[in-house]
Formats: structure tokens, C-alpha cells, sequence
């Protein structure tokens, strides 16, 4: 009678043992599956965003420090153009600096021609300019000329009053509508004088500020490039002849003001974003320097058109329709320098600043370790790629992940190999003859 007791008891310790068997096979084929499956993706790829979208959101829509070679060369030729006009062509200085007499009047229906000439019966030889300036009701003639003795500028108001009739303020034909001012030469070498040394004065300040402040490979960057701003705008003035006044000179500080404000910005970011970076092998530091502009420069261009806009209107309204030629010359030079102070702290500055750090040991060493690692990552992921540059973090977190993500998955086949070995003391599970049957031999043996 104990015989089919213990011939039951063996049936059901070989059925277990078969059924554990099947599921720690079905386990270990599941996570090798889904390794496999991992490792054909190891990232879930990263959404592609627009060129719009990257720009907007700073993620790397322009690849600014890569060309830095073209920026350069760009650069050069704006400098090149502006030198050689300088040297060629020179500039219109103003009253102020070059000295002389200028008469203006109301306009009416007065010409251009019909004024030089009256110029030359009176003084007896050509003026140096004869000018329109605005529209309308509010159109004056400028004449400029060398310095007049007293009696010939008197001379001059008589013979433009009897020729034109220039109208007053109050409607009628009047001499006091005429008039004129006089400057001495050794004034106007004063006034350059004093223009020059004021332009010095903020170069000198501007580079200490950023000496202080963050590092002098910075303020190397940072005073080539408004060197850069002052030499490209003079060199649109003197390519196309406008003239250079006391007002110009106060809208070049000005400009040149907006455009290290503009830099120190984007250095901030660059600072703020390669702050220990000899400590990270992730990005180089050109890469977190491009990512910096990328950052900034929907902020750049934002703040260049702010203030774009009231200089076109103050050269609108007041040089077009009042005929202001003072607001004129500040206009100009502003909205001149604003395109160019832009242009230099976007394309220069930072490249200039990168080329210059990559001069040392430091940048030169962490740029070379952060190669190897990606040298290192894309042979063992030959699947997943290398790294192109700081362009989007999610990506870079999803690689992270992905790579954690494969650890653990190893991790857990080993577990499951592991869970699939016999345990010590079982019996050991003879073959089958067909699958899903029971062992071959005698089913009957406990009977």
C-alpha cells in the first residue's frame, strides 16, 4: 500500500520541478528580449524642434563659435573696407571741428543753384556746401564756408534777404530769419581734443569694469570688438559722407555703451554656463560658449530692435519734418552703431573670447578629455552616436538614462539566470519523450 503513496508524491516533485523549469526559461527569454530590444534603442529620440523654435528657446538653432573662421574672415573685410575709405576718402567734419561760418534761412521756393550763386556775388568765391535740410514749411538752407570776416557776413545776410525774402516766425519777410555762427579753427582742434580723450576715458573704464568683474581674456575680447564698432561705423561715415559733428561723437559713446552692455551679457551666460568646466567631461568649452550665444541672442536681437525703433523715429520726425541737423547726426551714428555693436557681440566678442581661451593648457587638456569619452561612449554604443554639442538637454538626459537603463537590464539577467538553476538537493528532472508529457517510462508504476 505505500507504493502508489510514494510513486504520487514523485509524479507531483517532477511536475513542480518541470513547471519552474518552464517558467525561469519563459523569465530569462523575456529580459533577453527586451535587452535586445533596449539595445536596438537604447534613448527614446528626442523630439525635433524647428529652426523657429531653437531660436526662440536658445537650444542650439546657430552654430556660431564653429564658424568663428568665416565670422572672422567677415569681420576683416567690414575693417579692411572701412580703413581704406578712411584713408581715401576722409571724412566731412563739422563746424565744430574743422572751423568756419555757417548761414541758414528758411527754404520757401529758394534752390540749391540760385543760393551758390548769390554766395559768389557776395563773397566773391564758391561756398564749401550748400545744404537742404527737412520737408515742407520746415525746410532751412545751410551754407558752410570758410571762415567770413564780420563785414562779409554781413554783407551776405543783405544780398540772401534782397535775393530770397526768407519768411520769420511770425509771417513775415524779416532779416532776423537769417542766421549765422562762426567758428574759430583753435576751437575746433579743442573740441577734438576733448572728443578724443573722452572716447579714451570710456575705453579705459569699460575694460577695467571687465578686468574686475569676470577675467582679462574677457577684456581682451571685449575691447577688440568695440574697436571693431568704432572703426566700421566711421567708415560708414566716411563711405557715405556724412557729416561728423560734437553730436556724433556723444552718439558714438553712446553706441559704443550699448555695445559692451550687449557683451557683458553674453559673457555673463558664457561664465555662468563653463563655471567649473575643467571639472565635467560633457560638453567642450566651445560648445557651452556657442550654447551662451544661442541663450542670449534672441535677447540681443530683441533689445537692438527696442532701440532701433525711437532712433528711426527721431530721425523722422525731427530731421525729416523739422529739420533739426543736430538730431540728424546723433540719430545716425546711433542707428548706425546699434547694427554693428549687435553684430560685434554676437560674432566677435565670443569667438574671440574662445579662440583665446583655447590657448591654454587648461581648455586644451578638458577639451581632449571630453573626446576620449565620447570616443569611448560611441565604441561601446556604436548605435547610439556621439555627441555633437550641448544642442538639446533632453536628448543628452534620455543618453544618460539610456545608459542606466542598459546596466540595469544586465543586472536583471543575471538575476534570472540565476533563478533558473536547480535548487541544491532537488531531484534531478529526466527528459521527456514528447513535449507537455510526463517522463518516459512506465506510467503505471505505482499500481
Amino acid at each position: 500500500m505505500a507504493k502508489p503513496s510514494t510513486s504520487s508524491g514523485t509524479k507531483r516533485a517532477t511536475k513542480s520541478a518541470k513547471n519552474d523549469a518552464a517558467a525561469a526559461k519563459v523569465t530569462k527569454s523575456g529580459a533577453a528580449a527586451g535587452k535586445t530590444a533596449r539595445k536596438k534603442s537604447p534613448a527614446t529620440p528626442a523630439p525635433k524642434h524647428s529652426f523657429l523654435s531653437r531660436l526662440y528657446t536658445g537650444t542650439g538653432a546657430f552654430e556660431v563659435i564653429g564658424k568663428r573662421r568665416m565670422w572672422y574672415a567677415i569681420s576683416g573685410v567690414m575693417v579692411a573696407i572701412a580703413i581704406v575709405s578712411i584713408l581715401v576718402r576722409g571724412f566731412t567734419f563739422g563746424i565744430d571741428f574743422a572751423g568756419g561760418t555757417k548761414v541758414s534761412f528758411p527754404r520757401g521756393d529758394t534752390s540749391v543753384t540760385q543760393v551758390e550763386e548769390v554766395f559768389r556775388k557776395s563773397v566773391g568765391n564758391s561756398p564749401e556746401s550748400v545744404v537742404v535740410v527737412g520737408n515742407g514749411n520746415s525746410a532751412t538752407v545751410q551754407i558752410r564756408a570758410e571762415t567770413l570776416t564780420n563785414e562779409q557776413t554781413e554783407k551776405l545776410r543783405d544780398d540772401l534777404f534782397e535775393a530770397f525774402q526768407p519768411v520769420g516766425p511770425n509771417g513775415e519777410a524779416s532779416k532776423q530769419a537769417i542766421s549765422d555762427s562762426a567758428v574759430s579753427e583753435t576751437w575746433g582742434g579743442q573740441i577734438t581734443k576733448k572728443a578724443v580723450i573722452a572716447l579714451v576715458v570710456f575705453l579705459l573704464l569699460a575694460s577695467l569694469y571687465i578686468t574686475v568683474r569676470y577675467e582679462w581674456y574677457m577684456t581682451i575680447s571685449a575691447m577688440i570688438s568695440m574697436v571693431f564698432d568704432i572703426l566700421v561705423t566711421a567708415g560708414v561715415y566716411s563711405l557715405v559722407g556724412f557729416e561728423v559733428t560734437p553730436a556724433t561723437v556723444i552718439g558714438l559713446l553712446t553706441i559704443l555703451g550699448f555695445s559692451i552692455y550687449d557683451t557683458v551679457i553674453v559673457f555673463d551666460k558664457v561664465e555662468e554656463n563653463t563655471s567649473g568646466f575643467e571639472h565635467k567631461t560633457r560638453y567642450t568649452y566651445a560648445e557651452q560658449a556657442n550654447l551662451a550665444i544661442n541663450q542670449t541672442f534672441m535677447r540681443s536681437i530683441n533689445t537692438s530692435l527696442i532701440s532701433a525703433l525711437p532712433i528711426i523715429s527721431l530721425m523722422v520726425v525731427a530731421v525729416w519734418l523739422l529739420g533739426v541737423g543736430t538730431l540728424q547726426d546723433l540719430a545716425l551714428v546711433q542707428l548706425v552703431g546699434v547694427v554693428v555693436g549687435t553684430y560685434s557681440s554676437i560674432y566677435l566678442a565670443t569667438p574671440l573670447l574662445v579662440s583665446l581661451r583655447e590657448r591654454t593648457e587648461l581648455v586644451q587638456n578638458h577639451t581632449r578629455r571630453v573626446m576620449r569619452r565620447r570616443n569611448a561612449t560611441v565604441g561601446a554604443k556604436p548605435a547610439s552616436g556621439g555627441t555633437e554639442g550641448p544642442t538639446d538637454a533632453e536628448g543628452s538626459t534620455d543618453a544618460d538614462d539610456a545608459d542606466d537603463t542598459d546596466d540595469t537590464v544586465a543586472a536583471d539577467d543575471d538575476v534570472a539566470t540565476a533563478s533558473s538553476a536547480p535548487t541544491p538537493g532537488a531531484k534531478p528532472v529526466r527528459p521527456t519523450s514528447r513535449r507537455g508529457q510526463g517522463p518516459t517510462g512506465k506510467s503505471g508504476t505505482g499500481r
